[in-house]
């Protein structure tokens, strides 16, 4: 057998090479060093080891995307390479092939209703892309000139320069501005921050005026698309709050508007559900997903496009004037279908469905920490929010959340061997979201571990005096 390339190269000499010339994606290169580096070798389960046979618990998925865990790579294997066998490449302009209609088949069985044709991407990004040219173009087709996005403050929908126009998170869109012009941001759901006297009744009427009085400030005539995830994941997993997303439907209907919902991260049952939009009856006009469609096995996304998006791209030499060359290619394409098998076959959504309010338990044992403000979430989807006073809500400061969250818990819980998300795009939270293979037993180590790292975090700050202990 061919040796793989990790084990060409000593754990020294991969470190060595890694420093002196891999560019990591989001992250600090200055003064990064070996230890802060875990390179990662093998999966097994819900679990990962390094070069030094350092074993992890993956509280994230990899980036929310491995739903079936890291068991399966030699039966995903196994159907790569008979694809390879037969068709390595085929492009999908003009021509099509067999993996690639089975996998739109496959997606619009298990798509809401009316969710009938799939466009195959690369990636989430590309899909949040490819999703905004086509409303654009759907307009277009019908007479109408709209080119106006709108999306919600805080959210991510990815890094191309149309997705990330789209994004709602300000420090990651500023290193490139001008972006692409025209993207509105709303409000979004976080209630944690809200007067706690508002009922969520009052809240959605609050989140739907914001929506409105944005949409019409712009100019109805010219907005194509609102763009939305089911739960949101950048600020700590917002879920909506009742009646919103029928009256999103609503608006979007009495304006023309085509309504998107972002599940890259929701989708493939990451929410107990094929996509989210089920869950939260959210009637979208287009999907985007990706990561979940594979469980990262391969590099696949898509856009879902309902009948009456579809419908104008029939007309007389109309045509979508969009495309990428790996766009449903047949080898990820068939990794695609085998995932979405694996994952009926171990019933991974109904698992989701039936541990969600065990896993939230779980999760809630932490709320005793005085530093431990919110947990909330859904599904296999959690977050805790980090305040410095939890009676007053008050949240951190830049710089005691650059030290809390990067000075001090990433690197903690990595030593106690737990893999998961420090964040502060929006408020400081931790971002939790493991396979959907994941049980009460890991569960229970990453309540463990986080309830350690945090609890040794309250103290410093305390030391440093940034939080103060309130008598009960």
């Amino acid at each position: 057998m061919t040796a793989i390339a990790h084990e060409r190269l000593s754990p020294q000499e991969l470190e060595q090479a890694a420093q002196e010339h891999l560019w990591l994606h989001f992250t600090r290169m200055g003064g990064l060093t070996a230890p802060q580096l875990p390179i990662i070798v093998r999966g097994d389960g819900c679990y990962l080891e390094d070069i030094h046979g350092r074993r992890y618990l993956d509280g994230l998925a990899g980036l929310f995307a491995v739903q079936i865990g890291y068991s399966f790579g030699e039966e995903l294997g196994r159907v790569a390479a008979a694809q390879m066998a037969e068709l390595p490449y085929y492009t999908n302009w003009s021509y099509a092939h067999p993996r690639a209609v089975e996998l739109a088949a496959e997606l619009a069985r298990l798509a809401p209703d009316s969710l009938s044709r799939v466009f195959f991407v690369s990636g989430g990004s590309e899909a949040v892309e490819s999703a905004w040219k086509l409303a654009r173009q759907f307009h277009q087709l019908r007479g109408e000139r709209r080119w106006k996005a709108i999306a919600r403050r805080t959210a991510y929908h990815g890094t191309t320069m149309g997705a990330l126009s789209i994004n709602g998170v300000p420090h990651l869109r500023t290193p490139f501005e001008p972006l692409v012009p025209d993207v509105i941001h709303v409000r979004n759901t976080n209630r944690y921050h809200r007067p706690p006297e508002e009922s969520e009744e009052q809240f959605t009427q609050f989140l739907l005026e914001d929506l409105e009085d944005a949409i019409t400030q712009a100019g109805a005539e010219t907005v194509a698309v609102v763009v939305m995830e089911p739960v949101q994941n950048v600020g700590g997993s917002f879920t909506p709050p009742a009646g919103y997303f029928e009256g999103v439907r609503e608006i979007c209907d009495r304006y023309g508007i085509l309504l998107c919902a972002d599940e890259v991260i929701t989708g493939f049952g990451r929410l107990g559900k094929w996509f989210g939009s089920d869950r939260y009856a959210i009637r979208p006009d287009l999907i985007t997903c990706a990561k979940g469609l594979s469980s990262a096995y391969g590099v696949i996304g898509a856009v879902l496009a309902s009948d009456r998006v579809f419908e104008p791209f029939l007309a007389d030499r109309a045509m979508y004037a969009h495309g990428m060359t790996f766009g449903g290619h047949p080898v990820q394409c068939a990794i695609a279908l085998a995932n979405i098998e694996i994952m009926k076959r171990e019933a991974l959504l109904e698992r989701v469905a039936e541990n969600e309010a065990a896993f939230r338990r779980t999760l809630e044992q932490l709320l005793e920490l005085e530093i431990v403000g919110d947990v909330r979430g859904a599904g296999y989807l959690w977050s805790l929010e980090l305040v410095k006073d939890k009676e007053t809500r008050e949240t951190f400061s830049d710089d005691e959340s650059e030290w809390l969250l990067r000075g001090f818990l990433t690197g903690k819980l990595i030593e106690r061997g737990l893999l998961c998300r420090t964040d502060d795009r929006g408020d400081p939270v931790i971002q939790l979201s493991p396979p959907l293979i994941a049980g009460q037993g890991e569960f229970d180590e990453m309540t463990r571990i986080l309830g350690e790292t945090l609890t040794e975090a309250q103290a410093e700050l305390r030391s440093r005096g940034t939080t103060q202990k309130r008598p009960r």
